[in-house]
């Protein structure tokens, strides 16, 4: 071969090399676009009926620092979900997110075994009341992906539970800049769980690269919901808190309801099931005839996904002169609602935000981001902003509290964040909205509550003050918005 035949040789493959990137690389963008975008699986972003709310429960597990410098608690949600399963008869649904004991590199000596209590009662009740269906539906963090077994998993299968793992790839990306690439090159090749080697993020037991790969999806079902048959009525339970054993110890929300939105919780949760393809939850239990409220104008609504963004921030849109915003979360970073909160301090609405400081997650030392730069534009705004006093734990809660000039108060609790991720139909989320007077007990209850914890009241330490944590970096600052922006982050 001549020396201009291979040269002319070199220039093709050299083309071809080229074409095949440049092919590649359409078919990635062209994936990561699509999968951002895609249809939602159908019964997603349920905004429910404004139903009448006979029986409403406000519960709260509140961690705090004692006079003799120690992490203090008083937690009440878990029990209260133990004590409504351990009376049903007819119908579980259990839709938890972190359902394990994987403690990361936390060395706490006070954690609760969650998980495992919570495996024991739905078996204990299945074997008490062999009719009854007990559907418990999570999220595959729980086996790494499939890189490991789950004990309490494979114990509530053999005892007769239908155990629904939710389908992530039905979902949209979060991260399209990878899940783009994922779903060309590795989706396909399934996982092990006997054959780990590399360091597990969460846990003691190496898992698979193949569980790597598909973590930095950053993607989950982060609902924590509970449905039970309550003699003739039926009961909806709706928190921030996982039975999680590393997560015993963080602050956490929660709204129990009765009566006709406890269907709208079930539709909801029909929804997970379906597309992820497992026959459970077909038949419709019969609804109970409505009870009138205790006052006419107190209402609970069922909110999932982008339906919760767009009521907190129709709420918020609400406030003016005269009106008072509450706000308690542990990840804030959602553009449009951080708009919404300074639009209602411009139209002469107070604003106080009660946030973790991100400091801590399972042993590991967090750097401030989202909350803290966060935090910074918003007291330039006029906001207060307080800390959380976290002592290794988090500071959990996801609640929005709107008290109004004339009266009127609502909240809307649950299990998002206010972050894109958990607000922009990309996770699976669940909130209740109750609307009602400022005396409505549930409402008064969750006031009374944020106004102790704000304070300090009764010696205890829940909170700091802003310039504890106050960080005005503009470079953290342009971190968290290319993060919030782009889906690089596991906020």
């Amino acid at each position: 071969m001549t020396a201009t035949e291979q040269a002319a040789n070199g220039r093709s493959r050299s083309r071809w090399r080229t074409a095949a990137l440049g092919v590649l690389a359409l078919a990635w963008i062209a994936s990561g676009i699509w999968h951002s975008v895609k249809p939602l699986p159908e019964g997603l972003s349920l905004t429910g009926g404004q139903h009448p709310a006979p029986l409403i429960e406000y519960l709260a597990d509140d961690t705090w620092v004692g006079e003799n410098g120690q992490r203090q608690t008083d937690q009440v949600i878990f029990d209260r979900k133990l004590e409504l399963i351990g009376q049903a008869e007819r119908l579980v649904v259990a839709d938890m997110f972190l359902f394990n004991e994987f403690a990361g590199n936390s060395d706490d000596d006070d954690m609760r075994a969650l998980s495992a209590e919570l495996a024991e009662v739905l078996i204990e009740r299945r074997q008490a009341v062999p009719d009854l269906q007990v559907v418990f539906v999570t999220d595959p963090i729980n086996t790494v992906y499939d890189g490991i077994e789950s004990p309490h998993l494979q114990a509530m299968r053999e005892a007769g539970i239908e155990v629904v793992v939710t389908d992530l790839d039905r979902l949209r990306d979060s991260n399209p800049a990878w899940s783009g690439l994922w779903r060309l090159c590795c989706r396909w090749l399934g996982n092990n769980s006997n054959g780990g080697w590399l360091p597990n993020p969460v846990g003691d037991e190496p898992i698979t690269l193949r569980s790597w790969l598909r973590l930095a999806n950053f993607k989950a079902n982060h609902r924590k919901t509970l449905i039970v048959d309550h003699g003739d009525d039926w009961k909806g339970l709706v928190t921030s808190a996982n039975p999680h054993d590393a997560s015993s110890a963080h602050s956490n929300q929660a709204v129990v309801v009765s009566g006709p939105a406890v269907f709208d919780l079930l539709a909801s949760e029909r929804a997970i099931v379906a597309f992820s393809k497992v026959d459970a939850l077909r038949d419709r239990p019969p609804k109970p005839n409505p009870r009138p409220a205790r006052i006419h104008n107190e209402t609970v609504q069922v909110l999932t996904e982008s339906a919760i963004r767009d009521a907190v921030i129709e709420l918020l849109d609400a406030a003016g002169e005269g009106d008072e915003i509450e706000l308690s979360m542990f990840y804030l970073s959602h553009r449009g609602i951080i708009k919404a909160i300074k639009g209602a301090v411009e139209r002469g609405a107070s604003a106080r935000a009660l946030l973790d400081p991100n400091e801590h997650a399972f042993g590991r030392r967090k750097n401030g981001v989202p909350n803290r730069p966060v935090a910074a534009e918003l007291t330039r705004a006029g906001v207060e902003v307080r800390w959380c006093h976290t002592t290794g734990e988090q500071c959990h809660d996801k609640q929005l509290l709107a008290r109004f000039a004339d009266g009127r108060a609502e909240l809307i609790a649950g299990t998002a964040n206010y972050t894109r991720r958990n607000l922009d139909d990309l996770n699976p989320e669940t909130a209740l909205h109750l609307r009602g007077a400022n005396a409505m007990p549930a409402l008064s209850e969750a006031g009374e509550r944020f106004d102790r914890r704000w304070h300090n009241r009764g010696d205890r330490s829940y909170s700091l003050d802003y310039g504890e944590y106050a960080d005005h970096s503009r470079l953290r600052y342009l971190q968290y918005r290319i993060m919030e922006a782009t889906g690089l982050s596991t906020f």
